[in-house]
C-alpha cells in the first residue's frame, strides 16, 4: 500500500473492488471516465519512467513544475504552484533537495519562475524551453 499527500483540500472515497466492478458495468458514462483516467495515468507513469532514464534532473524538475502549474491542460494554467517543499519536489523529480534549490535559483535568474521561499512559486510559460531543449 502506498501513501499520498494532498496538496489542496480533498475528499477521499474508498470503493470496494466488487462495488466498483458493478458500477463500471452499470454506469457506462462513469466507466468511460474511469478508463480514460486510468489510461491517462498509465501514460503519465510511462512518461515519468522514460524521463528518469533519458532526461536530466533539471528537465525533470521543470516538467514537474509545469505539471503542478497545469500547463498543457485545456483551461488556463494555474501559474501558481501549490505550496510544496523542496524535499517533495525532489521526490517528484527524482533528484535531491540541494539540486532542486540549485535549479530553482537558476530558473529564477533566467526569468522562468518567480521564486521567493516565503511566497508561492509562480511559473512562467518560458519554463517550457528547459523541457523542450535538446
Amino acid at each position: 500500500m502506498a501513501s499520498a499527500m494532498a496538496m489542496t483540500p480533498s475528499t477521499i472515497l474508498l470503493i470496494g473492488k466488487e462495488k466498483m466492478v458493478g458500477l463500471l458495468h452499470k454506469q457506462h458514462a462513469m466507466s468511460e471516465r474511469f478508463i480514460s483516467h486510468m489510461l491517462t495515468r498509465n501514460i503519465r507513469i510511462e512518461e515519468d519512467l522514460v524521463g528518469q532514464f533519458f532526461n536530466s534532473s533539471e528537465k525533470r524538475l521543470a516538467r514537474t513544475l509545469l505539471l503542478l502549474a497545469r500547463y498543457g491542460k485545456q483551461h488556463e494554467p494555474a501559474r501558481v504552484v501549490p505550496k510544496v517543499s523542496q524535499e517533495t519536489l525532489a521526490e517528484m523529480a527524482g533528484t535531491t533537495p540541494s539540486r532542486v534549490d540549485l535549479f530553482l535559483n537558476k530558473f529564477h535568474k533566467l526569468g522562468f519562475i518567480e521564486y521567493d521561499r516565503e511566497l508561492p512559486l509562480k511559473i512562467n510559460s518560458s519554463l517550457l524551453r528547459v523541457v523542450l531543449q535538446d
